[in-house]
């Protein structure tokens, strides 16, 4: 059970990411290839991001609701622990069962890079049809409230917006789980089997 709880802990932590910090120059981005997928590490936890130029319908829409935002970044949580605070130990014990998802939406002003710094940011380059993938997967991780996608409440700290998720979270489907996911639907060589915690995606991410 101390083994259990210390997991579930360490996951939700992860998924409780770090804040971005604030840029120092400015934005720059790979421009020979059809399209980035951002593969952003936040200590524990991975988020997927794209340039906002580069988002295709449906997710596009997405981007009015962050204004200014040169890129978004996207990140899956357990909703009870992330929304309702429970953190206590009876919080952390209820994410080892499945339980409600939800989304983090982040809005970046500056490059990944400059937000996280560049030892956590990996660029992948795709094709446009991988990054239009890997976009439709997360657009079908967000779940429509009265049959539009709009926010729940505010993220954590500025530019971010919480999204229910139409995906569950537990101790095997983690934030890590869901960004391997993601990048198995661009058709990218990466299992998400398994996959639990940062250091398992950020390995096979690295190869790409």
């Amino acid at each position: 059970m101390a083994a259990a709880l210390l997991s579930c802990c360490a996951l939700l932590v992860a998924c409780s990411a770090a804040p971005p910090r604030a840029p120092d120059h400015d934005a720059r981005r790979s421009a020979d290839s059809a399209g980035v997928i951002y593969v952003v590490r936040r200590q524990w936890h991975v988020d997927i991001g794209f340039a906002a130029d580069e988002l295709q319908p449906p997710l596009a829409a997405l981007a009015a609701s962050f204004p200014g935002a040169h890129y978004l970044l996207f990140g899956f949580g357990d909703r009870h622990y992330l929304l309702d605070q429970d953190r206590g130990v009876g919080g952390m014990l209820a994410a080892l069962w499945p339980g409600a998802g939800v989304m983090l939406v982040t809005g970046l002003d500056a490059s990944a890079q400059d937000a996280f710094g560049e030892p956590h940011v990996i660029e992948i380059r795709v094709s446009a049809q991988q990054a239009a993938a890997a976009q439709r997967f997360v657009w079908q991780s967000l779940a429509a409230q009265r049959g539009a996608i709009t926010p729940l409440r505010a993220g954590p700290y500025d530019g971010s917006l919480y999204y229910a998720s139409t995906q569950r979270y537990s101790a095997l489907h983690t934030c890590n789980s869901w960004a391997a996911q993601a990048l198995r639907a661009a058709q990218l060589p990466v299992h998400s089997a398994g996959v639990v915690f940062a250091g398992q995606l950020w390995s096979q991410a690295r190869r790409l």
